[in-house]
């Protein structure tokens, strides 16, 4: 009778103080973790070179900080990875680049008549500084385009279709750049670059998309020229003896890793790169045995955005050993009013509505994806527009986007979607182990209670990061297999329209509380 009577018993009371069960399987790894990141893209030039040193430290403070105050609350979101954009140099061609928006313009280190200069960029740099007195562990460099010294038209974009903005047999004098662009910030920064990201979003065209003008730099590629790209610059990487790794392909979004879009050898990345074939990059040094993809355009309606994340994971797990990172998103589809204010991408909202539907897509690119990194793109925002962590204005406004704009000084402001990173960020470190908590239902859980888990058994800790995008409150009881944590008790951090990272009373494992419209993450002390 004991058998049937202690589940019974269980179930009962679930039911009747209305408390749910989640079984942690300690024993059972899923991943380990890589970080979390976001981008210097491309306020940081100005912020970083033109605003008050006060301002911009409390920005710094926000996106990098590990520090917990008196009260046990948070200053930042610990940003474990950031990502500096090594500039095509569309700064120094002022109008003559064509790219419309001045702030999308880079500066780039090399100069037309072959020489460096590495004190342009000097804002992304004070950033890089601010990033690494605060502890942030890794670095990442990557470009939108060649310099413009090097592509075939002189522009930062492009003017022909499916074809890397690249003058023929420059290959080389392209992956020379990326080297020495990484050598001499590290040696003036005294900044570590862990990996370098050669090629953006290599699917879309970036051509002239307003008269003859573009608003940003790009190139599109093919699958045999990022090849190209990814050998010559593994072999110089090896020749310099620095341990730099290569990542690669930023896909524009996700299915173009795993299926056949449109035939113009843009697409089936991982089979492409990691299959068998005489273009799999794995054995080459310096490579990072992973494919990095962006979000965009997959996160709606639910089931599709289940069902794509389902399918990396699925091709990804043909490859032993083969990783992948969601590497950049911020929102620009168009779910509806139902589910973000507007309904869409534009307008800014730095409420808690817009943050669930991040931190629901962030879960599944973890849960059902299998991402052991998840990056923001641009981390800092200055227009009206849901593409930022922290939203620049000059109070008068929500957001501009005239050269002049907040250029020197402004009013900054955190969003709620900053906080909902850092349950993730500030929390799951890089070298963190992901565990299972089985029997979840993916499609249900998306408009209720998500749940993931980590074990850090360097400091034998215990993370559980729950995503409650439903209007009720939830109580759990946690199941631990294989351990338990020190007095059966964890500490809650909640985010939620009243709370951001707020410490709570300490909960006890099998009574802890989710409040309707969160995310709470809760940290324990494994014994």
């Amino acid at each position: 009778m004991k058998k049937i009577y202690i589940p019974l018993l269980l179930l009962m009371t679930s039911l009747f103080f209305g408390q749910r069960n989640a079984t942690i399987s300690l024993d059972h790894i899923v991943q380990t973790m890589d970080g979390f990141g976001g981008s210097d893209a491309w306020r940081c030039q100005f912020i970083g070179k033109n605003w008050p040193e006060q301002k911009k430290n409390a920005i710094a403070d926000l996106l990098f900080s590990k520090e917990i105050d008196a009260q046990g609350n948070p200053k930042g979101i610990g940003l474990s990875i950031w990502r500096f954009n090594l500039g095509a140099g569309s700064t120094e061609q002022g109008e003559n680049s064509k790219v419309s928006d001045e702030w999308r313009r880079s500066e780039c280190f090399l100069n037309a008549d072959g020489t460096y200069d590495f004190s342009k960029q000097e804002g992304q740099r004070w950033f890089l500084q601010a990033a690494k007195k605060r502890g942030v562990e890794k670095y990442l460099i990557f470009t939108n385009s060649p310099p413009v010294h090097m592509t075939n038209n002189g522009l930062s974009f492009a003017t022909q279709k499916n074809k890397l903005n690249l003058k023929e047999g420059a290959i080389s004098k392209f992956a020379d750049f990326l080297v020495q662009g990484i050598q001499g910030l590290e040696k003036k920064e005294g900044i570590k670059f862990d990996y370098v990201s050669p090629i953006n979003e290599p699917q879309w065209e970036w051509m002239a998309n307003n008269g003859d003008k573009n608003s940003q730099e790009g190139t599109p590629a093919t699958n045999q020229e990022i090849y190209d790209l990814t050998k010559a610059l593994s072999e110089k990487l090896k020749a310099k003896k620095m341990n730099t790794e290569i990542v690669i392909a930023e896909a524009g979004q996700i299915n173009y890793l795993y299926e056949n879009v449109n035939g113009e050898n843009r697409d089936n990345q991982i089979d492409y790169f990691f299959g068998n074939s005489k273009n799999n990059i794995s054995k080459l040094p310096n490579v990072k045995n992973t494919i990095l993809a962006h979000s965009y355009f997959t996160t709606w309606p639910i089931d599709k955005q289940v069902l794509s994340r389902k399918l990396i994971a699925a091709n990804v797990k043909r490859y032993p050993g083969l990783k992948y990172w969601q590497s950049e998103y911020c929102i620009l589809e168009n779910p509806g009013e139902a589910e973000i204010p507007g309904g869409a991408g534009g307008g800014r909202d730095l409420g808690m509505q817009t943050a669930l539907f991040v931190a629901r897509l962030i879960h599944n690119d973890i849960a059902l994806a299998n991402a052991a990194s998840w990056q923001w793109w641009t981390s800092i925002t200055r227009v009206d527009y849901k593409d930022g962590l922290i939203y620049l204005d000059d109070g008068k406004s929500k957001g501009g986007t005239t050269p002049d704009y907040v250029r020197n000084d402004g009013e900054f402001h955190d969003s709620k979607l900053l906080w909902v990173l850092g349950n993730y960020s500030l929390f799951v470190r890089p070298g963190m182990l992901r565990i299972d908590v089985p029997n979840q239902d993916e499609l249900a859980a998306a408009n209720d209670v998500m749940l993931t888990a980590y074990k850090d058994k360097a400091n034998k800790k215990l993370v559980v990061v729950a995503v409650n995008c439903g209007k009720s409150d939830q109580k759990y009881a946690f199941n631990l297999t294989k351990g338990t944590l020190k007095n059966n008790e964890m500490t809650p951090y909640v985010t939620s329209e009243s709370a951001n990272l707020k410490r709570a009373n300490i909960q006890k494992i099998d009574a802890v509380e989710i409040p309707a419209k969160s995310v709470v993450t809760f940290v324990g002390e494994l014994q």
